[in-house]
């Protein structure tokens, strides 16, 4: 088993639930999602107890869903309410195991193991996706490659130079010096640019010609998200690699959920502090970034072809991956821990 249990995974954008079943696999467990008539969300095990049919294909009646086999009527708490013979007495013994959900930062976050051990304030802190004076918004890619290759791509943005060429990338990415730093169970890698052109998208986000400070700062939080703190400053803006609101600033959201052990669901975004009332530019960026991601998944997919034709090979680390690396240790150590692992 490679992911971590009894932790909060992002199932899904608030947007892609509706009354609908969603059919999604998680952690490797089969999951569907659909919300109520009061608009909460409900999480089943996408398995008829009867016969294992998935559920997502059943019939919706109100907040429950029939089983497209037999008939089983199963409410959204899991119980059954109807038997397939309608006058026979309902076991209430047949459940379909429910999920705790919890809504917060345009997500719907799921548990991955014991529910009683769910605590919302275990949910990963995405704090600029619904703090005042920010906006945020972003999208979805699957990726065929395990969830930690994903990771290691965004806590060493050195490849920005190469893979990134024509949108973010610079050679200053790769001239400047990293500063890696464990704090518990999240590490943070920062890179600080100063006096540098900046590259397009920030010049015309700053909306002004003339060096720059230029900032990157990928923070790895457990079970597997990273939150990259980007953006400019003027030179001689007084802007610092611990403050830094002085110019224009993103903050790149990157939520890595495992479908098994080689695929991902990734949910990807961006929220900033300029132009938040531009719903045009908006969606605009969102296309830009949804281009840019697509060239990471290109490499990560290749990547992990690669990986399974030389099964002989291992990955090497460099000064650069150190961020990766640490992420990875930390992964490992939770997925043994007693106090969180089954």
């Amino acid at each position: 088993m490679t992911f971590i249990r009894n932790r909060w995974y992002v199932a899904a954008w608030d947007s892609e639930v509706d009354r609908a079943p969603l059919a999604r696999t998680i952690c490797g467990e089969p999951i569907v999602l659909w919300r109520k008539l009061d608009r909460s969300v409900v999480a089943l095990r996408d398995a008829c107890p009867h016969r294992l049919l998935p559920l997502s294909m059943g019939i919706k009646e109100g907040d429950s869903i029939r089983c497209r086999y037999h008939g089983l009527k199963i409410g959204p708490d899991g119980v059954a309410e109807q038997m397939p013979i309608k006058s026979e007495r309902v076991n209430k013994g047949v459940c379909a195991t429910a999920y705790p959900i919890v809504e917060r930062h345009r997500y719907i976050w799921i548990w991955i193991g014991e529910a009683a051990k769910a605590d919302p304030e275990l949910i990963p802190d995405f704090w600029p996706c619904s703090t005042p004076g920010w906006t945020f918004d972003g999208g979805y890619s699957h990726i065929a490659c395990d969830y930690r290759l994903v990771i290691d791509n965004l806590m060493d943005l050195t490849h920005e130079t190469y893979v990134h060429s024509g949108s973010i990338g610079q050679h200053e990415i790769n001239e400047s010096p990293l500063e890696t730093e464990t704090r518990g169970d999240e590490v943070i890698v920062r890179r600080w640019m100063p006096g540098i052109e900046p590259p397009p998208f920030w010049r015309d986000a700053l909306r002004a010609e003339g060096p720059v400070d230029r900032w990157q700062i990928c923070h790895f939080l457990p079970p597997s998200s990273v939150l990259i703190d980007v953006g400019v400053a003027p030179v001689g803006a007084g802007a610092t690699p611990e403050k830094h609101d002085q110019g224009v600033r993103g903050m790149v959201i990157d939520a890595m959920t495992p479908e098994s052990e080689t695929s991902t669901h990734y949910f990807w975004g961006m929220a900033r502090n300029f132009d938040i009332n531009d719903t045009g530019f908006t969606a605009r960026f969102k296309a830009q970034q949804g281009q840019v991601f697509d060239e990471d998944v290109e490499v990560l997919e290749a990547q992990q072809r690669s990986i399974d034709a030389n099964p002989d090979l291992k990955l090497r680390a460099y000064s650069i991956d150190q961020g990766g690396v640490r992420a990875r240790r930390i992964i490992d150590r939770l997925i043994k821990e007693p106090a969180l692992a089954e």
